[in-house]
């Protein structure tokens, strides 16, 4: 055990009794390397972060260009920052024109409590509706709408008057009414087992909200930057949000999250009283650089069109015993096996062969497929080669 390992173990508060303990010394493209000398093809992009891979050049050359500038300098929403503003006007740019302002803040657990807020800002409204087996975040407000009992149960209370429906059921319909501040939903939930929505149903709880003066809250932390095929999922629907949370890969692999929403909306933490919602840290210099850098590379070299390619091939190699479905949508993609026991045999050989794979936090066969959108075609088959070969060694 080297020195790093015995202070992570010694002094890190950690979040399981068995962490994998990977020792890493350094990430370049689709890989990270640890420290026996092992390379690993990350197949999870840092839980859809690395979308570009790690290290992506135009990433770390605008972190060393405003690391010669400057790093914090004041609270969020004071100064003129020009990282902060050249980011929010790209971010802009490629949304609907209604999605006109960004609140920059640190993680997306940060942009849901942000969005919670908001709604019941600018409502005056208290009742949430949310989904059953959706992620929000772990933070109060984002875990009490979140639907999943097994991280709720041991911080109860949390917030009052959340109702939680089946994920695409229509007995959600009729609860949409003048009481109501905001539905949140991920379009595509992602630890819930990677279920995209309805277009149907999302289409309907659009039209209920806007008949009672609801704001729809769409969660594309994990589905967007490219993900599924578009720049963010709800394109794909044709439904439009009033109000959208991101982050993940949004900042290349720098922390950072966004609320995005409409001027109108804005305006209800602006007033009664002034700085009502404020951070620190919130669109750090560093990571907007970052941002920046990573969208307008996403952008210009329509990134989010490699999704499809890499969902066609993982279908196309991913089938037969044991592998029962493979469902979601471009590179955000769920492989469902047989059982249990299979998964955590596929799952651990690959890890032995040098695929990082992961399992979502609420299934017990299902594996998350999220390789970065870069990746090159003889890695992509490699790691498919791997877990195919895996599975029926797992059998």
């Amino acid at each position: 055990m080297n020195d790093s390992e015995a202070l992570f173990y010694r002094h890190l508060a950690l979040t399981s009794d068995a962490p994998m303990g990977l020792s890493v010394t350094h990430a370049e493209g689709p890989f990270f390397y640890t420290a026996d000398g092992r390379r690993y093809i990350d197949f999870i992009s840092g839980i859809a972060v690395s979308s570009l891979g790690h290290r992506h050049p135009a990433v770390i050359r605008a972190l060393k260009q405003q690391l010669d500038k400057h790093l914090h300098v004041m609270v969020y929403g004071e100064f003129i920052q020009k990282p902060q503003a050249e980011f929010a006007g790209l971010i802009a740019s490629v949304l609907p024109e209604k999605l006109d302002r960004v609140y920059f803040v640190n993680s997306g657990t940060e942009a849901n409590e942000a969005a919670l807020k908001l709604a019941k800002k600018h409502t005056g409204r208290t009742k949430f509706i949310a989904f059953k087996d959706s992620y929000h975040g772990d933070t109060h407000g984002s875990l009490s709408v979140t639907g999943r009992d097994v991280y709720r149960d041991p911080y109860l209370p949390l917030l009052p008057d959340v109702h939680f429906f089946d994920f695409n059921s229509e007995a959600v319909f009729g609860a949409v009414d003048e009481q109501t501040a905001a539905v949140i939903l991920e379009p595509i939930q992602g630890e819930g087992g990677i279920i995209p929505a309805n277009r149907e149903w999302l289409e309907k709880i659009r039209e209920l909200c806007d008949a009672n003066g609801v704001c729809l809250i769409f969660d594309e932390i994990q589905s967007g930057f490219g993900r599924t095929g578009e720049l963010f999922a709800f394109q794909g629907y044709g439904v439009v949000p009033d109000i959208l949370t991101i982050a993940k890969a949004m900042g290349g692999g720098m922390p950072i999250g966004g609320i995005v929403s409409s001027s109108k909306i804005f305006e209800s933490f602006m007033y009664n009283p002034p700085l009502n919602h404020v951070t620190t840290f919130g669109g750090h210099p560093m990571s907007c650089a970052s941002g920046y850098a990573a969208l307008k590379t996403i952008v210009e070299e329509k990134l989010w069109k490699e999704a499809p390619r890499i969902e066609k091939k993982i279908r196309a190699e991913l089938k037969g015993p044991g592998i029962q479905e493979i469902r979601g949508k471009g590179a955000m993609l769920g492989m469902v096996l047989e059982s249990r026991e299979l998964t955590e045999r596929v799952v651990s050989r690959c890890l032995e062969k040098g695929l990082l794979l992961g399992w979502t936090l609420h299934s017990n066969t299902l594996v998350r497929l999220a390789p970065p959108l870069t990746i090159p075609d003889e890695v992509l088959q490699e790691a498919l080669t791997c877990i195919r070969e895996s599975v029926e060694a797992g059998l």
